[in-house]
């Protein structure tokens, strides 16, 4: 299971939300690089970086960040928020992203979405499956979380899974920033419907939000999790780069 710290990105900076509430922003870092340095020097070799000002205004906003970050680093890092346009991809794409996430462009605009699968392959695109859970599972969220859509998770990305997507990154939002633990049940159901149902086999399931304590890696990873998002646990000193460190290297 691959490792993914994330970096969320506000006028430059390195900072993390609770449940998507850009009131709660706290500031971890005046610079990302120095943060994603650190990470590459732990060995790590995956980023998740968050353009939360492109998410808000709909369009790529700190690409200079990712370009520096993707300069200066051998980090693969995917890129996610804001991201609405062919040209905002583009953008994205030049300025050194390995891969994208789609989230609010996937429920509004899916025939864009469809078309992006198509042009750059499911290696490159990733499908942002941020819900809000309810009584039948849990509703996707878009516009930086700020909006509920109607429709349900599972068959949101089962029906992605059809038009050809792979990679999934599933946050639960009321788990985010809460350092509470991650969906495990959610992510089981994922994983099991989306193949018991006849689905692509290759999903890649990366799980995000709420990972509190090193103990919860391994757990995912035995569920058959392809990847985890790991933010403010770094931050707050609840996991350390040590321990990441390790796991990587006897894994």
């Amino acid at each position: 299971m691959r490792i993914i710290p994330a970096i969320d990105i506000i006028d430059g900076k390195c900072v993390r939300l609770t449940k998507g509430d850009y009131s709660t922003k706290k500031i971890y870092n005046e610079n990302p690089l120095e943060v994603a340095k650190e990470f590459e020097a732990a060995g790590i070799e995956y980023l998740h970086v968050v353009d939360l000002d492109g998410a808000k205004a709909s369009q790529i906003i700190n690409y200079k960040v990712l370009e520096q970050i993707a300069l200066k680093t051998t980090l693969k890092i995917d890129f996610g928020g804001g991201l609405k346009s062919n040209k905002d991809l583009e953008i994205a794409f030049n300025s050194g992203a390995n891969q994208i996430t789609g989230g609010s462009i996937a429920v509004k605009k899916s025939e864009v979405f469809k078309s992006w699968i198509e042009q750059y392959g499911s290696q490159k695109i990733i499908l942002g499956a941020d819900f809000y859970p309810d009584i039948s599972g849990g509703k996707i969220a878009t516009n930086g979380w700020q909006e509920e859509s109607t429709l349900e998770l599972i068959p949101f990305i089962a029906d992605y899974q059809q038009k050809g997507i792979q990679y999934v990154i599933c946050t639960d939002i009321s788990k985010d920033g809460m350092l509470e633990g991650p969906s495990f049940e959610m992510y089981q159901n994922i994983l099991d419907s989306c193949h018991s149902e006849g689905s692509d086999e290759s999903l890649k399931l990366i799980a995000s939000g709420g990972i509190s304590t090193f103990d919860e890696i391994p757990k995912l990873a035995e569920m058959g999790c392809e990847g985890v998002i790991i933010g403010k646990a770094i931050y707050e000193n609840k996991i350390s780069l040590k321990q990441l460190e390790d796991f990587i290297l006897n894994k």
